[in-house]
């Protein structure tokens, strides 16, 4: 049955008829189903009827434009949320112990996507990416930068899936949100001459005490120190496994600390409060936090942190030692040198950490060693 302008409501032979727009597109008859009669009525029909004769004028294919119109309503409906996961799930194998410790995902879910989560990407431009880092942009600096920077690379996943979006929002948004007045600082550092004051005054023996005599000592980060267990201690070493250690990959050989008789004697007396073989147990559940620790110098009213405590062993080892820069380095287990000169170099001057880490001990247990000379690649 024809209603007028080319659209005619044809009966099938099984369920109901249904409206079809016959057109000519570059002299071909070509037939345009407009939806079931049952779903659509002739007021509705005759609207988009309207609608693609207006696209035939303009001289293009109705048919095309449509499937056009549709693939760009597809890819709008991928929302941000979808993409952050995907992005996540992707880049687990870069990220340390596959990303569950949640750092990487974290300025994400806690400040990007409970505004933007269910917004489509092809819809997020730099002025609704302005409106959620704004209230910490200048207060919380380096988290909105993370959160940011976050958000650029979801982004660029998205675009990589072929998704219609604005890869450079995020840098346009950067104009918008300002200039940051708050600027990143290093974390407080206790000076190390006055570094033996403080270990002595850990002496009461419980978890913290413990926990903090060790990471003076050996200089290493908290969450390994934290997660210290039984099983990587193996006489005088202590095997720091590679993916625990901070901005290293899955692939990265394990990190050996070497243990001075000071280190062992508090090992063996933080064996006591050892649980599920963690030496340094929290009191309720899990190990202790690294919260726990700076509460305990936030109550002695100090500024330092624990993480400070690297600080004031390179400060040490710089002035008061002669060790090479590689010994030195190595000793906080920083990356040192180009991807080739690690290859080739198979040493991670164990014994020459020993002897340096050695003089340190005496130095916070208050019988200040000497100046060290430390040769590079010459044994003790």
């Amino acid at each position: 049955m024809r209603t007028g302008g080319g659209l005619w409501l044809v009966k099938r032979e099984a369920g109901a008829g249904q409206w079809v727009l016959r057109v000519t597109v570059h002299g071909r008859r070509r037939e345009m189903g407009l939806g079931s009669v049952s779903d659509v009525s002739l007021k509705e029909a005759r609207e988009a009827a309207e609608k693609w004769r207006a696209c035939l004028l303009r001289g293009l294919d109705p048919i095309k434009e449509r499937e056009r119109e549709r693939r760009e309503a597809e890819r709008r409906l991928h929302l941000l949320k979808e993409i952050a996961e995907d992005a996540f799930e992707s880049r687990k194998a870069e990220l340390k112990g596959d990303g569950k410790a949640g750092r990487w995902f974290s300025p994400l879910e806690t400040h990007i996507l409970p505004k933007l989560g269910k917004v489509p990407v092809a819809d997020i431009d730099q002025a609704s990416i302005r409106d959620v880092p704004a209230p910490i942009w200048h207060s919380r600096a380096e988290t909105a930068r993370k959160a940011l920077n976050r958000l650029s690379i979801c982004m660029r996943h998205a675009a990589a899936l072929d998704l219609e979006v604005d890869i450079q929002a995020t840098d346009k948004a950067r104009p918008l949100l300002g200039q940051q007045r708050h600027k990143a600082t290093n974390i407080p550092a206790i000076p190390w001459p006055e570094v033996p004051a403080f270990y002595a005054s850990l002496s009461d023996g419980t978890v913290t005490h413990l926990a903090l005599r060790l990471l003076i000592l050996t200089g290493v980060r908290s969450a390994p120190l934290r997660f210290l267990h039984l099983d990587q201690i193996d006489g005088e070493v202590w095997t720091i496994p590679g993916e625990t250690m901070k901005g290293r990959k899955d692939k990265t050989p394990d990190f050996r600390v070497p243990l001075v008789p000071e280190a062992l004697m508090i090992l063996e007396e933080a064996k006591r409060h050892a649980r599920g073989g963690y030496l340094f147990p929290s009191v309720k559940k899990g190990v202790i936090s690294d919260a726990t620790m700076s509460r305990l110098m936030e109550r002695q009213e100090m500024a330092a942190r624990p993480h400070g405590f690297r600080s004031s062993l390179r400060d040490w080892i710089a002035e008061a030692t002669d060790t090479p820069h590689d010994i030195a380095e190595t000793a906080l287990g920083h990356t040192v040198g180009s991807a080739v000169e690690r290859a080739y170099r198979r040493t991670d001057f164990l014994e020459q950490r020993r002897l340096l880490m050695a003089r340190w001990a005496q130095h916070v247990t208050g019988r200040h060693g000497q100046v060290v000379k430390m040769v590079k690649g010459v044994k003790p």
